[in-house]
Parts: C-alpha cells; sequence; structure tokens
C-alpha cells in the first residue's frame, strides 16, 4: 500500500516556508505522495480554520515540484466544474512534465453551493460537466494533436498521462472511475463500509474489461494512538485499498512531521506485517 499524506493548503498553515518544510519532511521521512485540496471561493460564513485562504492546488504543485525530487504531488480532489478543461489539460500535464512525472491527478465535481454560484457554474450540471471533462483530458494524453470547439490545436509537451483517481460516493463515482479512471478516491474513517463498494467497483470494472481500479482511501488515521492506527490501516489494506491518505490537521511544522514520522514507522511497519 502507498502512503500518503495531505499538506493543509488553507489558514495559517498555507505560508510558502510553511508548505515547503511539511513537504520536504514528508519527502525525507519515505512517505509515498502529498496530497492537496481544492477550494476556490470560500464564503464568509463558511471560513472558520481557514479565514478564507486557500492557495490553488495546481499552482502549489507546480510550486512543490521544483523544492522535491522523489515524492508524488496529488489533488484530492480537483473539482472539475471549476475550470475550463483546456486550461485544466494544459495545467496537469505542464506538472506532470516538470515534476519528472510525479503527478496523481484526483478529481471530483464539487459540492459546495456557494462557489458555484460565485463561478456561475449550475451545480446542477456538474456531473455532466466533469465527465466531458474527463473525456477531453484522455484525449488530449492519446495524441499530440487534438480537436476543441471545431478547432485542431497541438498539446505539446504530452507527457505519460498521470494516474485518475475519481474521488465521491458511489454508485456514481465507481462508474466514473470505472470509465473515466484508473481508481476511486473515496473519503472514509470506517474500513468495513468500505468493502462491499470496493466489491463492486471491482465487478463493474470486470464487465467493462478494465483491471481492477485502485482505491485511494482519504482518511484520518487515530495517530495519538499509534497501535490504533496501524490496526486501522491494516484494516484497509485487507478491504482493498490501494492507497492510504491521511488528512489529519497540524498547527505546525513540527506537528506535521510527529505525523509524518508515526505514518512512516509504526503504519508502515504495520502495512509489512
Amino acid at each position: 500500500m502507498k502512503l500518503g499524506v495531505a499538506l493543509r493548503v488553507m489558514g495559517p498553515q498555507s505560508t510558502p516556508a510553511l508548505i515547503l518544510e511539511c513537504a520536504r519532511a514528508a519527502e525525507q521521512l519515505g512517505l509515498d505522495e502529498l496530497w492537496v485540496p481544492d477550494h476556490i471561493a470560500i464564503p464568509p460564513d463558511d471560513a472558520e480554520g481557514s479565514g478564507g485562504r486557500y492557495l490553488d492546488p495546481l499552482a502549489t504543485l507546480a510550486f512543490l515540484a521544483a523544492a522535491t525530487g522523489r515524492i508524488g504531488l496529488g489533488t484530492a480532489v480537483l473539482n472539475l466544474p471549476y475550470r475550463p478543461p483546456l486550461p485544466t489539460a494544459k495545467w496537469v500535464a505542464t506538472i506532470q512534465e516538470l515534476s519528472g512525472e510525479r503527478f496523481r491527478l484526483g478529481v471530483g465535481i464539487g459540492w459546495m453551493v456557494a462557489e458555484f454560484r460565485a463561478l456561475g457554474v449550475p451545480k446542477r450540471e456538474r456531473g455532466a460537466f466533469a465527465d466531458a471533462t474527463l473525456e477531453f483530458l484522455l484525449r488530449c494524453f492519446a495524441a499530440d494533436e487534438v480537436e476543441a470547439n471545431g478547432q485542431r490545436f497541438l498539446f505539446r509537451p504530452r507527457p505519460r498521462r498521470p494516474p485518475i483517481f475519481v474521488g465521491g460516493a458511489a454508485p456514481h463515482a465507481l462508474r466514473r472511475a470505472v470509465r473515466y479512471g484508473d481508481g476511486w478516491m473515496p473519503m472514509s474513517g470506517e474500513p468495513e463500509k468500505l468493502e462491499p463498494q470496493i466489491t463492486e467497483l471491482r465487478r463493474l470494472a470486470q464487465e467493462a474489461g478494465r483491471p481492477a481500479p485502485e482505491v485511494a482511501v482519504l482518511t484520518m488515521l487515530p495517530l495519538q494512538d499509534r497501535q490504533r492506527a496501524a490496526s486501522q490501516a491494516r484494516a484497509f489494506a485487507e478491504v482493498g485499498a490501494t492507497r492510504l491518505i491521511n488528512a489529519s490537521r497540524y498547527a505546525d511544522a513540527a506537528e506535521f512531521r510527529r505525523g509524518a514520522e508515526i505514518l512512516s514507522g509504526s503504519v508502515r511497519d504495520a502495512l509489512r506485517t
């Protein structure tokens, strides 16, 4: 199982110095991946914990690509209806190119009504918009020459397509993951509740003639209890998770490092036994 950690790109933890320190600590400790969330327009009455301060996830990962050399860099998740398909494809290809193909593209359809309102995007159309963007992304990474809106153009650089992990709940996210992605990215704190959904995901993939998709679980392990955290991580692996992304909160770099040390130590050791 790959072990990753969510990096806070909001609130007081989102300063350049703190982001760099945390990213480098995760890499030094041997974790596999860093993941960042996506919010673009937080309303004043829903800004507790962030103060409305959110860094753009794609710009942040481009920044971290130059500051790290090995660790994977992912979005958990990029809300596809928030951005036009072609600029999104260009961002994805550019980060994949500049990072040495370390990008992991977690995608979602968005949920916050205020953000859709601020963007002028109808929330009811988010699923169709996400599907169209995913279809377009697949076309861009399949050939140097692409067509959009009746115009042919060259899509370069065209590195290897990053793996796509579709976030969201069953059943819609499962079908989207099988159709467009390489894996599913659920949020869960209870491995036993994921097991039947992972079974269904594998059934859908088999029906479609696709290989068994990956399952990248976004969770919050109880790191204050090393034994319990290790046991829960092992339980996720046993029900079929292939990647685990811990999203614990932290106040500063020292607290982030303590959590990363537990993940790279006790949790990693438990997954090896």
